[in-house]
């Protein structure tokens, strides 16, 4: 990066004023000297530089044979449910596009959580992976959400290393059992290993993966039907189930609401599904762990107000509503704009600006 030195003050350059390196540095001396030249004077200018240097490091052929003193680059990432575990309150975004351009902007923005949809969605596992890389470069953590519970989608899914994989239509505790027995490997499950290889363990350079993947992997299911609803303390209390995601529109249209998820019905007994959680939450601090408690806001029901209620993870939209909505409203705005066609409103004397400006 250019470092540069208290310059003299000098006045904006004129028409008649002339910029030109008269020397420039040599790899002993950094240092590029410019004359600013115009009809009275001319002064000179030093701009030095100093050179980024990047450590040479020569890469073992295997992780076993790596020195003491070797620290490969490893990102450090906070989990979720190290976050979770401190109290934070996590607000996400859904991602039907499978667009890492939209996955990398939603990061910056400053999402906490980003769910890559593979059930909605119409991507894949070669889809999702350019937004699990998006992501990993902001920071924000990445879910993947299956098309179905299955041994061969968790396992592709988890090989990629995402901090969180959500489970659709968890129906009872049986059903969370077999979802937990994908993700986890022999004999306390059934998930399938390369883990030498895989972009979850950095390829294999990450040597601490198998001590640490279990243990890091926040596992959602999806609390969706109304079976599912009232089986909710069973599968709350299968070990393994780190959060229950409701799903408010999957839970209307099994009970006869599809074309209306905010029917005072389908709230009552979502609400009944949450005071369950965050009760079994509060019943018993030396009880097994009770899952956290997800959910996707609604225009019935803000983030705020989940928020309040005690949710500890809140997805507040999809990416393709978001820009649904805006596009929408730019049309409409365009389209009921007073100004007839022809019609100038400003005076020809009136200086125009460009938005830029």
């Amino acid at each position: 990066m250019s470092t540069i030195p208290s310059l003299p003050s000098m006045a904006l350059p004129t028409k008649s004023t002339s910029i030109f390196p008269i020397s420039i540095s040599t790899p002993n001396n950094p240092n590029i000297t410019f004359c600013v030249r115009n009809n009275q004077n001319a002064r000179f200018i030093s701009i030095s530089y100093t050179r980024r240097r990047f450590p040479t490091v020569r890469k073992p052929t295997t992780s076993s044979s790596l020195p003491d003193a070797f620290s490969p680059f490893v990102p450090k990432i906070r989990s979720l449910k190290s976050r979770l575990a401190a109290g934070e309150t996590l607000y996400g975004l859904f991602l039907l596009s499978s667009s890492p351009t939209l996955a990398e902007i939603a990061g910056l923005a400053g999402y906490d959580y980003v769910v890559v949809d593979m059930e909605h969605g119409p991507g894949g596992i070669s889809d999702a992976l350019p937004c699990l890389r998006a992501l990993a470069s902001t920071g924000a953590a990445a879910v993947l959400r299956l098309p179905e519970t299955s041994a061969s989608w968790a396992k592709k899914a988890l090989d990629l290393g995402p901090q969180g994989i959500m489970f659709p239509m968890i129906e009872d505790a049986p059903a969370a059992e077999l979802a937990i027995s994908f993700c986890r490997f022999p004999p306390r499950g059934v998930r399938g290993s390369a883990h030498t290889v895989i972009r979850a363990s950095a390829y294999g350079i990450n040597d601490s993966y198998l001590t640490c993947c279990e243990e890091d992997l926040l596992i959602m299911c999806q609390i969706e039907s109304v079976t599912a609803a009232s089986n909710i303390a069973a599968i709350a209390a299968v070990d393994g189930v780190d959060c229950l995601q409701m799903g408010p529109l999957d839970l209307s249209a099994s009970m006869g609401y599809l074309w209306d998820p905010g029917n005072r019905k389908v709230r009552a007994m979502l609400r009944e599904v949450e005071r369950t959680v965050l009760k079994l939450r509060k019943a018993d601090k030396e009880m097994a762990p009770t899952p956290y408690l997800s959910g996707f806001a609604m225009p019935f029901d803000p983030p705020g107000d989940m928020k309040k209620r005690g949710y500890h993870m809140v997805a507040g939209a999809v990416d393709v509503g978001m820009f649904r909505k805006a596009a929408v409203e730019d049309v409409m705005r365009f389209r009921l704009a007073e100004t007839e066609i022809g019609q100038d409103d400003v005076d020809d004397d009136e200086e125009r600006l460009y938005w830029s400006e």
